[in-house]
């Protein structure tokens, strides 16, 4: 049932990657990890339009080359295969030789071109594939027990605490079209590109390019708006498939269904993303913090990633400590040309700098409103028109908990 419906898009809480016609998802456990599912897929009927972004990190995982390549020589794919609890990053020769590996044994299983299959890791750094295990759990993951949404969204985590996931359905051209979407991610999160995997599907028919600049633009505003602790990691991607099953006309920037695509796009990437963001490794809260009256954009974008990424603002959040000096000295150190006296800043419903001064107000009652679990932060610059908002989450003790040990 539709969670939330404007008349042009629903929102459905419930549904995921497989929503879209022509798509099936499954799961299953081959090795990597002691228990938990390791090995999951999307599959599309048909060959899909894709569109990919990729992380900054200088140390690309082999899986993510791959991919690259692959997408490079149609602009199609049609499976992306996904292992967890091993990054295959830092593996060198061999470590592309086992994904090029993991893509030719999927192809053969599926039957289609092995370009048509994207590989994705995500886990340890530094560790080669134990491609035993892995070239089993191929041979067995198209079996109808491993058939499962379910599965799969299980499959691609790590030190997640949940799976995470949204569907949308709107109309373009008279017909429903849907996009899915599923992602991973708790540690190692910070804009530039957001450190995550993330897969969308869609049955939209739509052109490449456009749909690669929708993408770029919405990450922008989405994933690359997140952070948890300011580690950019090495094999994290967000893959957009469309496979054109709704049977609607291709959509272009021209098409007059065009920007409900887009927003329908937007809402299920930054659904993903404040969920990666409030399931930050050892997180209470999740942290929105809100820039307006910016002089441009990137300025806008340039203070809300300064307040979500200090350390001592997340501490403070965690602790319930009114602090806002820590709000305002990331203010100061962001970059942006900023004036002192003309910026205002409120922790929730309560405005505590103004004029360059702090404003009255009651303790007891911030640090009650910081106890809640979606702390708001809103700056208003009064320096132009445009606004960015920013999503984190608190820094607490089960953080350096998690990741004293992550690997031993």
């Amino acid at each position: 049932m539709p969670a939330i419906s404007n008349n042009q898009i629903a929102v459905l809480e419930e549904e995921s990657v497989t929503l879209p016609k022509g798509f099936k998802a499954g799961g299953m456990h081959c090795g990597l990890k002691r228990k938990r599912l390791d090995l999951g897929y999307i599959v599309s009927d048909v060959p899909a339009t894709v569109a990919g972004v990729y992380t900054t990190n200088i140390f690309q995982a082999a899986p993510l080359l791959v991919t690259q390549e692959s997408i490079a020589k149609e602009n199609k794919i049609q499976a992306i295969l996904v292992n967890s609890g091993n990054a295959n990053a830092c593996t060198g020769e061999q470590g592309l030789l086992d994904a090029y590996e993991m893509q030719k044994e999927f192809a053969s299983e599926l039957g289609i071109k092995e370009h048509f299959v994207a590989v994705t890791s995500t886990g340890v750094i530094g560790e080669t594939l134990p491609m035993e295990k892995i070239k089993k759990g191929i041979n067995q993951i198209l079996q109808p027990q491993n058939v499962s949404e379910t599965n799969f969204l299980q499959s691609i985590l790590t030190t997640d605490t949940c799976v995470k996931h949204l569907a949308v359905q709107l109309k373009i051209d008279g017909k429903t079209v849907s996009i899915g979407g599923a992602s991973k991610g708790s540690g190692m999160i910070h804009p530039n590109m957001a450190t995550m995997l993330a897969f969308v599907t869609t049955d939209a028919n739509i052109a490449h390019e456009d749909l690669l600049t929708a993408l770029k633009e919405i990450t922008n505003q989405t994933f690359n708006m997140i952070t948890v602790d300011g580690d950019t990691s090495t094999n994290d991607m967000v893959l957009v498939m469309a496979n054109g099953l709704a049977g609607n006309d291709q959509l272009t920037k021209n098409h007059p269904d065009w920007d409900i695509f887009k927003q329908g796009l937007k809402t299920v990437s930054e659904e993903l993303a404040k969920k990666i963001a409030k399931d930050g490794e050892g997180a209470t809260k999740l942290i929105e913090v809100q820039v307006n009256g910016a002089y441009s954009l990137n300025a806008a974008r340039a203070v809300g990633k300064a307040i979500i990424s200090s350390n001592l603002v997340k501490t403070a959040i965690y602790g319930t400590d009114p602090n806002w000096g820590r709000i305002v000295g990331a203010i100061g150190y962001s970059g942006v040309a900023v004036e002192p006296n003309a910026i205002k800043v409120a922790i929730g419903p309560y405005k505590v700098f103004e004029n360059g001064l702090p404003c009255p107000i009651v303790e007891e009652d911030v640090k009650e409103y910081l106890e809640l679990d979606t702390v708001k932060i809103l700056v208003e610059l009064n320096q132009g028109e445009n606004s960015a908002t920013a999503w984190g989450c608190d820094l607490t003790y089960d953080y350096v908990k998690i990741n004293a040990s992550y690997r031993t």
